[in-house]
């Protein structure tokens, strides 16, 4: 049910599909990206009227998100109200097999509707200014280096080795990665001259961008990303790679194709919304919307990709 507040008067508006009782599960304690998604997202939806009653948000930590996919697998499979958030990191547990066995079609994925972009940085007077300098430069045999504030094998990591599977590169583990504690950190080792570039998100290079430290030579975005209408996409210089850490849901596999769809839908409609993009700017996320069947597709890819890299590189067998 959505209410519109005129004046002292109220309009009530039954919304088509609306639940009454739907409820989120946030794979974490309170606080960070997991629960952002569920306490945003399950208050706008209600703010809008996809659903009649405030969303129940249930924090389940444990397993980096492996206890609240079991769960849901397990014991919530055809659960018709149940949402979970999930992120970029879910995706490449599942591809390294970090949850016990688990596998990616136990669940279904209905939509992203942010992220914090993927971006490729060097330090201010570096001789790169464009991916393929940087690439033609690994392909020469220079010693080029990246750091990252993932571990090796982790998302940052994995960003970098795509843009090289784009580049031709055959081997990847020639690519040379420092997975330091954090952002912050790698962006020192760059400015510092230890690495050649970073790699990361753009929330952990705003400041560095705006003092002129670093300049960022690709952000791995579909589109170019409003607030840094300068930094050019990797699509755009020839690549391939769309790297973003993403805010979205997944739902129990067991629920039918209509209640699927209708989600999708929610989280369309809480994508368009304008509390959604107040919530974007407020956080420092991009757009990225992706809702069913296409965001199902599409993070079936990047699972695939995430394995195949992980593969060669040795981080599963």
């Amino acid at each position: 049910m959505n209410i519109k507040t005129l004046g002292l008067s109220a309009v009530f508006v039954v919304t088509a599909g609306a639940v009454s009782a739907a409820e989120c599960i946030a794979p974490a304690n309170p606080g960070g990206g997991w629960d952002f998604t569920c306490r945003q997202i399950g208050k706008i939806l209600y703010d809008i009227g996809q659903v009649d009653s405030p969303v129940q948000v249930t924090n389940m930590a444990g397993g980096g998100g492996g206890l609240a996919y079991s769960t849901v697998v397990n014991e919530r499979n055809d659960d018709p109200d149940l949402i979970v958030a999930a992120s970029q990191a879910t995706a490449t547990r599942l591809a390294q097999n970090a949850f016990g066995g688990a596998t990616a079609d136990q669940v279904r994925f209905v939509g992203a509707i942010g992220a914090d972009p993927g971006v490729i940085v060097v330090a201010a007077d570096s001789p790169y200014n464009n991916l393929d300098d940087l690439m033609n430069a690994v392909k020469a045999g220079e010693d080029i280096s990246f750091a990252g504030g993932s571990a090796a094998g982790g998302f940052d990591h994995l960003k970098v080795l795509m843009l090289a599977k784009e580049a031709g590169i055959d081997d990847v583990r020639a690519i040379k990665y420092i997975g330091v504690d954090g952002g912050a950190d790698a962006i020192t080792q760059t400015i510092g001259g230890f690495t050649t570039g970073m790699t990361g998100d753009i929330s952990e290079i705003v400041g560095f961008i705006e003092t002129g430290e670093v300049k960022a030579i690709a952000i791995l975005t579909d589109e170019r990303v409003d607030s840094f209408p300068d930094i050019p996409t990797a699509q755009e210089q020839g690549y391939d790679v769309t790297a973003v850490n993403w805010r979205g849901l997944y739902v129990p596999k067991g629920i039918s194709d209509e209640r699927f769809q209708e989600w999708a839908d929610k989280l369309q409609a809480v994508a368009d919304s304008d509390e959604w993009k107040a919530a974007m700017e407020a956080n420092g996320l991009a757009p990225f919307t992706r809702v069913g069947d296409d965001f199902q597709n599409w993070v079936d890819g990047v699972i695939a990709d995430t394995e195949e890299l992980s593969r060669e590189i040795g981080v599963i067998q």
